[in-house]
């Protein structure tokens, strides 16, 4: 909500909504069943001879949330500010609900609320002000005060924008997006900043409002808050879209096992690496962390006993969504042009 747009185009920014498009060929795509709500076609967006975001297509559908996960300069952010209307697109399309983020961004402001990565305020604005402010633009708007209360920043009401700390500046962008109800909600790394406690009771309050249909666009680089929100994630790397799918589906994609133990006595890398099904071993402190495939921990516990090794503090685990996002990210950059596998 950037305040050099102006008011009403920050407010234009705040909500979306995507039909159905057409994946490039080398992704890995899952497409919704119900007609979609938002629709991005062959998206580009350049900045000099930079490509930012490189022929991306997805749809969103009406009520869900929709994540958007990768690296930094990934292209994540510059998409969705082309589908909120604050940015061009060099070429390609967006749909939301039928209408064009740069054609009718009047229209589309009335039911679009956005929370952007970097936002500012007037500086002597009161926190009162401005949520009362924002929700005089609509027409049915949330109560300012509740709003306030449930993103835990009540008791800085009267504060004036300036003195407010980062974390409560975070709280106050998202009450901005959401205080008019908007049927499409776009949050870039809306939790940055906050607290466990606060990150949280944040995660309800965005479960609450989709479960009213508000249909949610999630950029986030917290696979946490990814893997409890999301219905599904488009993960973009190097500004194309390499995978879009269910959390659960991408998280199957990282493969394998995982047993972290502490050991009865030293044990070398060479020994554990013989271990049948052991592809990885880490180190941290008194922890060894072994991936692998198969009946991991098993063959570990009794190759080791086999030697008089015994272990303790054992944690099992298959793949998860952070395992999945360092291999496909990896496995992206090793195979682009001049890409290098770390």
């Amino acid at each position: 909500m950037l305040f050099a747009l102006g008011l009403q185009d920050s407010l234009a920014a705040a909500s979306i909504d995507l039909p159905a498009a057409r994946p490039s060929e080398d992704v890995i795509v899952s497409q919704p069943a119900s007609e979609p709500a938002i629709t991005v076609q062959h998206l580009v967006k350049r900045y000099g001879g930079f490509v930012a975001v490189n022929d991306v297509s997805f749809s969103i559908k009406e009520g869900e949330i929709f994540g958007i996960i990768g690296p930094n300069g990934a292209g994540k952010t510059t998409t969705v500010e082309c589908i909120s209307g604050l940015r061009t697109p060099d070429s390609g399309s967006i749909s939301i609900d039928g209408l064009s983020p740069q054609k009718d961004r009047n229209r589309i402001r009335e039911f679009l609320g956005v929370q952007l990565q970097e936002s500012s305020m007037p500086p002597r604005l009161k926190v009162c002000e401005a949520v009362k402010l924002f929700a005089s633009f609509y027409p049915n708007p949330m109560d300012p005060d509740g709003l306030l209360e449930t993103l835990g920043i009540s008791n800085v009401k009267n504060s004036i924008y300036k003195k407010l700390s980062g974390g409560q500046k975070q709280r106050l962008s998202i009450a901005l997006a959401l205080v008019g109800k908007p049927k499409i909600a776009i949050l870039d790394e809306l939790t940055t900043g906050l607290d466990p406690e606060a990150r949280r009771e944040t995660w309800a309050l965005i479960e609450s409002i989709r479960d009213r249909g508000v249909t949610v666009i999630l950029v986030t680089h917290f696979m946490d808050e990814a893997e409890r929100l999301c219905d599904r994630l488009a993960l973009i790397n190097h500004g194309k879209l390499a995978v879009l799918d269910t959390p659960e589906a991408i998280a199957a994609m990282a493969g394998g096992n995982r047993i972290r133990f502490v050991p009865s006595q030293p044990v070398d890398d060479k020994t554990l690496h013989a271990i049948s099904g052991v592809v990885g071993v880490e180190r941290k402190e008194r922890y060894i962390t072994v991936t692998g495939t198969g009946d991991l921990a098993a063959s570990v516990i009794n190759s080791l006993a086999q030697i008089g090794v015994h272990v303790s503090d054992i944690e099992a685990r298959g793949g998860n969504l952070d395992d999945a996002f360092v291999k496909l990210t990896r496995d992206d950059a090793a195979a682009a042009p001049g890409g290098v596998q770390q």
